[in-house]
């Protein structure tokens, strides 16, 4: 994957997204024609992805009508309908009138210590033929936050840190409940509270009312004087806070940790999501990293040993059912920064991290 960066400093939603068209208009056409077959490849009927799509944007126009605004901004300048931008940042509620897949996606560890900064690592597994591009993208945001974050083109956040010390992870999850329907998309609410948050308090009390159709963890972390972390796991029968600790591990992978909405997880029993939270919760035991590049050597694979956290493209099988480790990712809340590497956690621990 090609890492691309931009910088924005206005405060306009409707500059922002002419600014991200305008520097990456190409990019951002050829990924949301690029998940449109992904859908119909997953038999995903184009009627139900533009139903998804609109509704969906919808609900965002109505929960935090800036970032509404920034993509209607982007299509325009694009010359491309609305829907289909849409349906890109919104892919996770599209993908969530599929049949779960029998994989999930990433595998998160925040460390917070009873003294310093916190330290976290996660990974991104993704279709690699659906990113063979990435966006860093730093922005200003009212009341003089900043934001940097790392996303797909076409799409409103994923995992980021702001200004104020806050961190967002990102992991998608399944349930029962997960439907074809017009909740407000998960990539949007990621970002919302990178802008819109300072702590883990105001993130909770961001999120306490929003609706969604597809489920989702964010994992957020805070530095400074008080550091702590949290998971927020959203799924369409409710929202719930689990990990929450200021001293110690965080981790989720992609199945449900409240019991509630266990009981709901539709990941497939074939899914890995099971054995990387094992590994997680092994190699992580008793140690207290500094930063990402040492949590990357604790969660690296050892020599002889089968890779758990580093999805490799498996030759055969159809795009839909190839997955790959596509990013390494850290967030410095004390520096404001992302640390970073296109690669596995194998890869990171050998050549370190790039800053953003």
């Amino acid at each position: 994957m090609q890492l691309h960066s931009l910088r924005t400093t206005t405060l306009d939603p409707a500059e922002r997204g002419q600014a991200i068209a305008s520097n990456f208009g190409p990019l951002i056409k050829r990924n949301a024609a690029d998940y449109l077959v992904h859908f119909s490849r997953m038999q995903i009927p184009s009627s139900t992805v533009r139903t998804i799509a609109e509704n969906t944007h919808g609900a965002l126009r109505e929960w935090d009508e800036n970032l509404a605004v920034e993509l209607e901004a982007q299509a325009a300048a694009l010359g491309i309908e609305l829907w289909q931008l849409s349906a890109l940042n919104a892919r996770t509620e599209v993908l969530a009138a599929a049949p779960p897949s029998k994989e999930g996606e990433c595998s998160t560890a925040v460390f917070i210590p009873e003294q310093g900064a916190p330290a976290s690592f996660q990974t991104w597994d993704w279709h690699p033929h659906l990113a063979s591009d990435g966006l860093l993208h730093e922005l200003a945001c009212h009341e003089g936050r900043r934001v940097k974050l790392f996303t797909e083109f076409g799409i409103s956040g994923k995992i980021g840190v702001n200004s104020d010390g806050l961190g967002v992870h990102f992991n998608i999850l399944a349930h029962e409940a997960d439907k074809a329907g017009a909740g407000v998309p998960v990539h949007s609410i990621a970002r919302s509270i990178l802008e819109r948050a300072g702590s883990i308090a105001e993130a909770i009390d961001l999120t306490a009312g929003v609706a969604v159709s597809a489920s989702t963890v964010l994992t957020v972390m805070q530095g400074g004087a008080h550091p702590e972390a949290a998971s927020i796991e959203f799924s369409p029968t409710g929202r719930r806070i689990v990990n929450r600790t200021k001293s110690g591990w965080a981790l989720h992978t992609n199945h449900f940790l409240d019991h509630g909405l266990f009981a709901g997880d539709t990941m497939p029993a074939d899914s890995t999501t099971a054995e990387r939270y094992s590994y997680l919760a092994e190699r992580t035991a008793g140690s207290q990293p500094a930063s990402a590049k040492e949590i990357a050597g604790i969660l690296s694979s050892r020599t002889g040993e089968t890779p758990v956290l580093c999805m490799r493209p498996e030759p055969g099988k159809p795009a839909i059912e190839q997955w790959e480790t596509l990013l390494s990712i850290g967030i410095d809340t004390e520096n404001f920064e992302l640390n970073y590497l296109a690669g596995n956690p194998d890869a990171s621990a050998r050549n370190g991290l790039l800053t953003f």
